[in-house]
């Protein structure tokens, strides 16, 4: 599963650039591919666009803080979920009424086709096929006088899940979807308000934590650093998605008031309780970085010693960013390496966080089988990706997810293993929610488990 962006906020603060580059690299994780930042200063607005990750402008960080005055700030780091594979955030704008603005997305909205068809016969110029630009058109285009009520005028038009955040000569803004499906949160460094995407992000900076912003809600933040707060949309049921506590988030960051770290620690120990280990295993290895707290928590419940079975190469990207089988498998290899001296001739439980199409599975089992395991029982802390999302995240077609087309059995069997085992759907919420799931109205958005799309695709 690729992530999906990164959005960051900040406000009357004098190193907005800087604080905001700084930002964007601990929201690295959540998108790789560019990054922006778009600074106000005064009347005007100021924009810095790269392609690549963030910490490879560090060595031109000087000029690129002159080229961005202002002391207010929103920055964006992408993957690709809808539009152009390589389109930057944030993106401008521009309207008669109020001049310029600039609009960052974290999500993917789900009914814009049909708005995008009557923008252009609007003669509307899109530069992309990037959903973020309709709410850009949307909002410039507005009979609305203020940016303000242009930009939730615009949000009124689309549906989907998103957090967003804009900016333009007077107020920085933040809005979450009303179903609350992704991420944003509230910080504050001395007299400045932050927002971002996680709490890693605040960490950065030395902000502090404040609260989460609320499904459907919206803030201001003026140019005196005054906050408002309003909740302009219907309200809808909360859905907020359970695959950041698996996967999306950082460890280091806190989600619904908990601990990233400590739940998935405690998924760890709820899918020891579910598939315990046979007698004859020697240790639990991780499959890193993703799989380590799993791994600890069931190896403490299990009482079997966790090892680093599997040594991570840091300096080298994510293995799905590129398309063909063929270099995924090569970077795989440059990706991780066998810990020969302590795996062979070892009984081993293998822990990860997922499994989507099982290509990288099978290339990691049979590096371990090549290192001399004698019996590889695979558990994944996470129910079967059985379904794609539309909330995002890129994930594969139905087609190419593996636990759609194929049982647990068969999975075994392409994959390479001894045995496999998935967490439960209930298993995941004891561990997230300390609660079964409410199957009538499930607490959170787990579509990619389930199929129950809480907002239509």
């Amino acid at each position: 599963m690729r992530e999906e962006c990164g959005v960051f906020g900040i406000s009357c603060n004098q190193s907005a650039a800087f604080n905001s580059i700084l930002a964007l690299h601990a929201l690295q994780h959540r998108g790789q591919e560019s990054f922006g930042v778009v600074t106000s200063n005064n009347d005007k607005l100021h924009s810095y666009h790269f392609q690549g990750q963030v910490s490879s402008v560090f060595d031109d960080i000087d000029e690129i803080k002159k080229s961005l005055p202002g002391d207010c700030a929103i920055g964006h780091v992408r993957y690709s979920t809808s539009g152009n594979k390589f389109g930057v955030q944030p993106m401008l704008g521009k309207s008669g009424k109020f001049g310029d603005f600039a609009i960052a997305h974290n999500g993917n909205l789900i009914n814009i086709s049909p708005i995008r068809e009557q923008l252009i016969k609007q003669e509307c110029v899109f530069q992309s096929d990037i959903d973020t630009e309709v709410v850009v058109h949307l909002t410039a285009s507005g009979e609305k006088d203020s940016f303000l009520e242009s930009f939730i005028y615009a949000l009124k038009q689309i549906q989907g899940a998103y957090s967003f955040v804009a900016i333009n000569q007077e107020v920085v803004i933040g809005v979450r979807d009303p179903s609350g499906i992704r991420p944003l949160v509230l910080g504050k460094l001395n007299g400045s308000y932050v927002l971002a995407s996680e709490t890693c992000a605040l960490d950065i900076v030395n902000a502090g934590f404040v609260r989460e912003i609320e499904p459907g809600e919206l803030v201001t933040i003026d140019r005196n650093g005054n906050l408002a707060s309003a909740f302009p949309f219907p309200q809808q049921k909360s859905s907020f998605c359970i695959f950041e506590y698996v996967y999306f988030s950082r460890p280091d960051s806190i989600m619904e008031n908990r601990s990233i770290y400590d739940i998935r620690k405690e998924i760890g120990r709820i899918l020891a309780e579910e598939s315990p280990p046979k007698n004859n295993m020697d240790m639990v290895v991780p499959i890193p970085d993703s799989g380590i707290p799993a791994a600890i928590g069931y190896a403490k419940h299990s009482g079997l010693p966790m090892e680093l079975g599997i040594i991570r190469n840091h300096y080298i990207g994510r293995t799905f960013i590129q398309p063909t089988a063929e270099v995924r498998k090569v970077r795989i290899k440059l990706k991780f390496n066998a810990n020969k001296h302590i795996l062979k001739g070892k009984n081993i439980i293998l822990i990860d966080d997922s499994i989507v199409r099982g290509s990288t599975l099978t290339n990691i089992i049979v590096m371990l089988k090549d290192a001399g395991v004698k019996e590889i029982h695979l558990k994944i802390s996470s129910p079967p990706i059985k379904h794609s999302c539309f909330y995002g995240i890129d994930t594969p077609e139905y087609k190419d997810l593996i636990a759609a087309n194929k049982s647990v059995e068969e999975i075994k069997e392409v994959i390479g293993v001894d045995s496999l085992a998935f967490l439960s759907i209930d298993g995941l919420y004891q561990a997230v929610k300390a609660e079964k799931r409410n199957n009538a109205a499930p607490q959170y958005c787990d579509a990619c488990f389930t199929g129950d799309y809480p907002i239509g695709k």
